[in-house]
């Protein structure tokens, strides 16, 4: 299973904005830098994570990017569901009838790591981070 590079480069913007997180806004600029990405590609994760409400935009010439004030309650899973989807990972192709078992095995897996990713929070991460 691999996720796209477009959530490894979220998560770790989220992750740099949480530990940088002073009141004023990070520039696309410095965060695409940060992670060596186009400021354009970065640009449309942003806007993605600010759809989810997870982050807030500010214009001007000192705007940028802040995380929400939903902050602590961000969870790797949001992270996630707001750049690939809630679409499953597996879908069984075959017609089976009603319940295909390779696909019950698939979908119990991913219902496990759901709820791990979900009790993992942004806020616990960058506690850590931040003591390294």
């Amino acid at each position: 299973m691999k996720f796209s590079k477009a959530t490894n480069y979220a998560l770790h913007t989220m992750l740099m904005l949480f530990t940088d997180s002073q009141a004023k806004p990070v520039r696309v600029q410095q965060l695409a830098e940060s992670q060596a990405v186009s400021p354009t590609y970065l640009s449309k994760i942003l806007t993605k994570l600010v759809k989810a409400g997870m982050i807030e935009s500010i214009s001007g010439a000192n705007g940028g990017y802040r995380l929400s004030s939903k902050k602590d309650d961000i969870t790797f899973l949001d992270i996630i569901h707001a750049i690939e989807g809630t679409a499953s990972l597996f879908e069984c192709d075959f017609v089976h009838g009603d319940e295909c078992s390779i696909q019950a095995i698939m979908k119990e897996a991913e219902e496990k790591m759901h709820s791990y990713l979900k009790k993992m929070k942004l806020a616990d991460l960058a506690q850590q981070h931040m003591k390294v």
